[in-house]
Parts: C-alpha cells; structure tokens; sequence
C-alpha cells in the first residue's frame, strides 16, 4: 500500500502516471462524464489547519469520482482532546478507504500512515504540499511549459519551497531559488534533492537575489510572506522580504512568455504586486481549478496501488 506524504516517495515515473491520470479524468470532468472510479467510497478529510482550496477541491473530487467525504475538524474528534495520532489512525482507518490530512508537523503525517490500514494523503504539513506540487506542474503542462525552467521568489522555510525542491529533483528541470539571508530551505531537505538531482539531472540554484533567479526563467511562482502560525513575525518579515516582490520590474527579466504561479491566498503588494497578479490571473486560477483535477488523480491512482 502506498501513502502520498512527500514527492520525494515517488519516482519520475510514478509522479508522471498520476499527472496523467489527472488530465485524462479532467477531461471526462469536463465532457460531464463522471466515471466512478472510487465508487461506494469514503475519504477522511482530518483537518487541524483551516483551508479552502484543500477542503472544497478533495470534498468535490470524491464525490465526482462516485465517493464521499467526510469533514473531521480536530475540534470534533477526539485528536483534538488528546487522543494519540496513532490511536486515531487505527480507529479511522477501519472505517474509510482512505485518508487526506491538512496538521501541523510533518513528523504527525507520518505516524498517522505507519499506523493506517488506508492510503493516507498529504493535504498539507509544515514541511511539504506535495498536492499543490502535482497541481502546479498540470497546469505548467497546460500553459504550454514542457521545459520549465523555475524561479521560486520568498520564504525558503517553508513547505512550498521544500516541495519545489522535490519536483524539480524528481523530474530533473532547473529550480532557481532565491531568499532572504535567514530564510533558507531547510538543509537536510536540500541535500536530499540534491542527491536526487544526481540521478535526474536536475540544477537546482540558490541565491538572495531575486534579480538573478528570475533571468532567462519561464514560470515565476512565490507564495505568502507569513503564512499561518507567523502572524505575530508579519512586521519583522515584511521588513526582511522587502525587494523580494514579484512586480512588472522584476519579472520582466524572465522570459517574454513566462506564466506566474501562486498558490494562494495572495497578499497584493506583499509577495505580488496587483498588477502582475491580475495580469497572470488566468493562470492562477487555473492552477487553483487543478487542486480539483490532481488530487483526483493522486487518489485513484493509489487505489490503484493498495496492494503494492
């Protein structure tokens, strides 16, 4: 059985299979033609940070693939009164097909799936969102980018970063990532996309110049400053991130055609100008549509896959 914690769990080909999957039941959700590939179903939505992206795009998808979600708030469950993770995995799981988490510490995850009778899904953790991942390189792939070359602009502490640096290693395009002094990506992280990198070819740059990440690139992307939890550093980040915008100046270095990714919520001009926000907006949107199409193809696939 396999569970969907970390890109790094996948190979080339595997990640490859699922993004597949993801526009074939994309188009049939476009034709009306609702194939019930996970028919009779229950997916487990346990949620301990709020969503609306994660909860309405995993919610649809598995009703449109013949399934049913189920809302857990950690307010409404015994997790959130103390009860181990590893007791409410082995309780949930003998109940559901299947399991999407959106918690805290990536190390929770984790201990959910060595304990769960059922595939477990990353909806998010401190660490990684490898769900947007999938959906950011669908809609790379329908923008016409077959080559991405990617600038991420920000925070490197964060899961978004860290989930680029596994995209990009396990598929082996260039990554350029630029941050502000003290806000790098977790190292161990890195090294270990970097010694993915060795196999795929990857080249994945750091900088703390957000002027030479983006030269020459065809997808810039970034996300928020201060993201939940940081609320009380929101000035002292400001302050540090100041230059580190995506506006009209500097994504004018990239290349002509490039396309803008966010994963949203968006901050106008915090991380993005207005600007370049409405002017990319087509994309962006089209990137959060996808949440709906990649997860679903995430899901089938591991059913798919249970007895592996």
């Amino acid at each position: 059985m396999r569970h969907f914690l970390s890109l790094k769990d996948f190979t080339k080909n595997e990640i490859l299979e699922m993004i597949t999957l993801a526009q074939k039941i994309k188009i049939q959700t476009k034709e009306k033609k609702f194939v019930p590939y996970l028919e009779h179903q229950t997916l487990g939505m346990i949620f301990e940070k709020s969503s609306t992206r994660t909860r309405v795009s995993f919610e649809t998808g598995i009703y449109q693939l013949g399934g049913i979600g189920l809302f857990l708030s950690s307010n409404d469950i015994q997790l959130g009164r103390g009860e181990p993770m590893k007791d409410t995995a082995r309780v949930i799981s003998r109940m559901v097909d299947m399991v999407m988490i959106r918690t805290f510490e990536h190390s929770k995850i984790e201990e959910f799936a060595d304990y769960s009778k059922v595939p477990v899904i990353n909806g998010l953790t401190e660490s990684y969102h490898p769900v947007q991942l999938m959906t950011d390189y669908l809609t790379m792939i329908e923008c016409g980018i077959t080559e991405p070359i990617v600038a991420y602009v920000g925070d490197g502490k964060n899961n978004m970063t860290h989930s680029w640096l596994m995209l990009a290693a396990k598929l082996g395009f260039e990554l350029r990532i630029a941050t502000p002094k003290g806000y790098e990506c977790d190292p161990e992280i890195v090294k270990e996309a970097l010694e993915i990198a060795k196999e795929s070819g990857a080249k994945i740059s750091f900088s703390s110049d957000p002027k030479i990440a983006v030269k020459g690139v065809n997808v810039v992307t970034t996300d928020t400053w201060v993201s939940m939890g940081q609320e009380d550093e929101k000035e002292i980040r400001i302050k540090d991130f100041n230059g580190y915008i995506v506006d009209e100046k500097l994504i004018s270095l990239a290349q002509k055609d490039t396309i803008f990714l966010h994963c949203l919520p968006a901050y106008r001009g915090l991380e993005v100008s207005e600007e370049i926000f409405e002017k990319h907006a087509d994309e962006i949107f089209l990137e959060a549509e996808n949440r709906l199409h990649a997860q679903k193809g995430i899901m089938v696939w591991l059913d798919q896959h249970r007895n592996d």
